[in-house]
């Protein structure tokens, strides 16, 4: 077996390809598009290379078949904010075979160590990290759009090399044929009528308004959370324009308290129901096929990529409020049948809470795995668990 660093077109195409004899039996798999993985690695399109560097490298067999890809990347806005300086790898496939398996990650590990790192997580996005985060360990059916599938040996791989748990992500699914707790909803009447709070939904002809205020909420809600870095916002204008093709704009909500942004809540339909008939390609007839599917309701189900409130309006029922005006944009789309809630973190009980008050059922398990290189008389970390009371801990900031 032999590496080979992606540094041309054929290398390119030889690494988005060998996902076609590893799922060429597997019919929940949904390729994702080739461009949208060629984006992550172009630095003219992916604002992370203006803060970081990333490699990619597949796995010749001795007979010159592809069996194995891996990428490996630094966020240097995250890395030496750990105890360890810590890199990322992902986009790992692989055959079931440890030994190439552990090439793989070997050639990860010592890029990294190059560029002075010294633990890696994966499997992770070099981007943001509602696409391509974590190894699916449990709930093995059809992905939603942007969230990672990979086979059940994985784990085994990941775990037999030393990879540990650092966090865990739950993703729970949402019976839209099935009326919210009754509770749920008398909060939520209780808080679209209180004076100062008003809801509106987004509206791609006033983008830049809403993404500052995406902005605004998600940099004071995220404070918390271990290593937080503000939100890229060159990164999230372009993701939202990518998504204009599928958005609807009924489907993303935003609260605000006397006139400032306070909350959003965004949901995309799962375009992934139309992309598993492309093989990951979009050319000129899939582009037609994907408005034919589109007219015709292909998509019957959607995903809340992103929820959040500010920590001084939480606890205050901001969320219910969110998802009451949500409701009413899914009453005028009855094709919608299922939401996923994707995903939220051990390390997030809040979240975990209020998707049960929610009567959401259990649907996948993801882990996001942490390498220490030096592992000698090294712990096994976790990832820190978000405050609880991060509205107290907001007021205290305040009074200090």
């Amino acid at each position: 077996m032999r590496i080979l660093e992606v540094n041309d077109k054929r290398s390119e195409r030889l690494f988005l390809d060998v996902v076609e004899d590893i799922y060429k039996n597997d019919t929940a798999y949904v390729r994702p598009l080739d461009g949208m993985i060629n984006e992550v690695f172009d630095a003219s399109q992916n604002s992370f290379w203006e803060h970081g560097k990333a490699t990619r490298y597949i796995l010749l067999a001795d007979d010159d078949k592809v069996i194995g890809r891996i990428a490996a990347f630094i966020n240097y806005k995250k890395a030496d904010g750990f105890e360890q300086p810590t890199g990322g790898m992902g986009f790992f496939e692989c055959i079931n075979d440890q030994k190439a398996a552990f090439l793989l990650f070997d050639t990860a590990q010592a890029w990294l160590k190059e560029n002075k790192m010294e633990a890696m997580d994966g499997p992770i996005n070099f981007g943001e990290n509602d696409n391509f985060w974590g190894c699916l360990v449990e709930g093995f059916t059809q992905p939603g759009f942007g969230m990672q599938y990979n086979p059940p040996y994985y784990k085994d791989l990941f775990e037999a090399y030393g990879f540990s748990t650092y966090f865990e992500q739950i993703t729970n699914h949402l019976d839209l044929t099935t009326p919210f707790p009754e509770r749920f909803w008398k909060i939520a009447g209780w808080v679209v009528k209180k004076e100062g709070f008003s809801f509106r939904h987004f509206k791609i002809s006033e983008a830049d308004r809403f993404i500052d205020d995406f902005e605004t909420v998600y940099n004071d809600a995220w404070r918390f959370h271990e290593n937080f870095t503000p939100i890229d916002k060159k990164g999230l204008k372009a993701t939202m324009m990518k998504a204009k093709a599928f958005m609807k704009e009924e489907l993303i909500w935003y609260a605000y308290h006397e006139g400032k942004p306070i909350g959003f809540l965004v949901l995309f339909p799962d375009v992934n129901q139309i992309l598993k008939h492309f093989n990951g390609k979009m050319n000129l007839w899939n582009k037609l096929r994907f408005l034919y599917m589109k007219r015709n309701k292909y998509m019957t189900r959607a995903r809340v990529v992103i929820l959040g409130v500010i920590p001084k309006f939480q606890r205050s029922g901001i969320e219910s409020g969110l998802f009451w005006h949500l409701q009413g944009a899914v009453d005028k789309n009855p094709h919608l049948k299922e939401l996923e809630l994707s995903w939220v973190g051990d390390f997030n009980p809040k979240m975990r809470v209020l998707q049960e008050s929610m009567g959401a059922s259990f649907g996948k398990k993801h882990i996001t795995y942490r390498y220490v290189f030096n592992q000698s008389g090294q712990e096994k970390v976790r990832a820190s668990a978000i405050p609880v009371d991060t509205k107290y801990n907001a007021q205290s900031e305040k009074e200090l």
